[in-house]
């Protein structure tokens, strides 16, 4: 192999796989070293030396000059552009690698080149349930099925957009993971829609997503003078509307951050209106007055609502109505009253914490306890492994109930108040 051909070699690869010169010399002395070592058939150290600028190849055996001569006898062009060829297709992949290693929560768009057609039966199912094989520039990605939108059907030829969750080598080739379920995708549709976003004027406090159905997004403005739900919804919805299509006409409900949980969390539970918001930070539990008409509002389809308000805050929200709250602390007072150390002062003060149940009593640092309580370790201790008694014998009542009932009744166990209709 002569000195030209070297580097017109490199120069080639450099050129059309975009890799570093210096990584594919690296690779070329690896190959050539590895070609002699075969042709020595022995253990001897061999060290190649390949000039950037003239491209002459010189090389050591266990520390001696090898000859031109030797070399060129020793190590034939053919094997050494064989081992050549394979570390380059290695130089590549690991080139391919980085490159989309880098792009880990970031949106890509490709092509659709196929669709797996998965186990459904139906025929008009089989795009649904399969994953999606994408071109992307110098590489192919798959978007599995778990990562699609529920409903989403694709063809071959459609361009779709994702976001790189992981990155892995097969052998020499690199795998690219996409998904279109992460709340991080609808983060980045909306920095790509709303110019605000993009000059940092707007940001994005957080998002709680239930992929398909329903998505809450946490917007603030630096800018007192742009409003930031309505610059991210626009004019009659335009901005908002290519978000909702891209996400297979997810429903965005889009509110306004605030540091103060009082004023967040009835942000979060739009479009319920909420009469009162009692936070209980040991617990973390943020309990919501309304009215009997907005209930059923606040907790949302099968508690959608409520449960993506919940992660969206950050707090564990209680949908409840002023009765239903007066009641559920006299039933507390009553059931403390059972547990020997609880006094009547006392139990007003975990009932003022949010500590309504017995299991919410079991779950509480005896050191905390003993605080409010003015009382021992030992005595907070007892008092705690208590209501864990009480606690599981109200469980087991409840299992008990719910066995018999469907027997009993001939009918399927009545549905949760938070499967209750929006």
């Amino acid at each position: 192999m002569n000195p030209t051909e070297v580097l017109r070699i490199v120069d080639a690869i450099h050129r059309e796989k975009h890799i570093d010169k210096e990584i594919v010399f690296v690779g070329v002395e690896a190959a050539i070293a590895t070609a002699a070592r075969k042709q020595y058939s022995d253990d001897s150290i061999i060290k190649i030396r390949v000039d950037r600028e003239t491209g002459e190849i010189s090389g050591t055996r266990n520390g001696e000059p090898i000859s031109p001569e030797e070399m060129s006898e020793r190590i034939g062009a053919q094997s050494a552009k064989q081992v050549m060829i394979q570390k380059m297709r290695e130089a590549e992949c690991d080139a391919i690698f980085e490159e989309h290693r880098a792009q880990i929560d970031q949106m890509v768009v490709g092509v659709v080149q196929r669709i797996e057609t998965g186990k459904g039966k139906k025929e008009d199912n089989f795009r649904e349930n399969g994953s999606v094989s994408i071109a992307l520039q110098g590489v192919e990605a798959v978007l599995p099925r778990g990562e699609k939108i529920p409903g989403e059907v694709f063809h071959a030829g459609d361009r779709i957009r994702g976001i790189v969750i992981e990155v892995k080598k097969n052998g020499n080739r690199v795998k690219v993971i996409l998904s279109r379920i992460r709340p991080i995708f609808v983060q980045k549709l909306f920095e790509q829609e709303i110019p605000e976003i993009q000059e940092a004027i707007i940001e994005i406090k957080g998002i709680a997503r239930e992929p398909g159905y329903r998505t809450k997004i946490a917007v603030y403005s630096s800018d007192q003078r742009v409003d930031c739900v309505g610059a991210c919804i626009g004019i009659r919805g335009s901005r908002i509307k290519n978000i909702t299509e891209e996400l297979n006409d997810e429903r965005i409900d889009v509110v306004p951050w605030n540091a103060d949980m009082q004023v967040f969390i009835p942000n979060a539970l739009r479009p319920a209106e909420i009469e009162e918001v009692i936070l209980c930070s040991m617990l973390g539990r943020a309990v919501i007055l309304v009215q009997q008409d907005q209930r059923s509002l606040a907790i949302g389809r099968k508690g959608q609502n409520v449960r993506l308000a919940s992660k969206l805050c950050g707090w564990d929200v209680e949908i409840m109505t002023r009765e239903e709250l007066e009641a559920d602390i006299e039933k507390a007072i009553e059931g403390y009253a059972l547990i020997k150390g609880i006094d009547h002062e006392l139990a007003d003060r975990l009932v003022g914490e949010g500590f309504l149940t017995f299991d919410d009593l079991s779950i509480i640092e005896p050191n905390d306890l003993a605080q409010m309580g003015n009382i021992s370790m030992e005595e907070a201790e007892t008092i705690i492994e208590q209501a864990e008694q009480f606690a599981e014998q109200e469980e087991k009542i409840k299992e008990n109930q719910s066995n018999r009932e469907p027997i009993e009744n001939n009918e399927t166990p009545p549905e949760t108040e938070h499967e209750e209709a929006e």
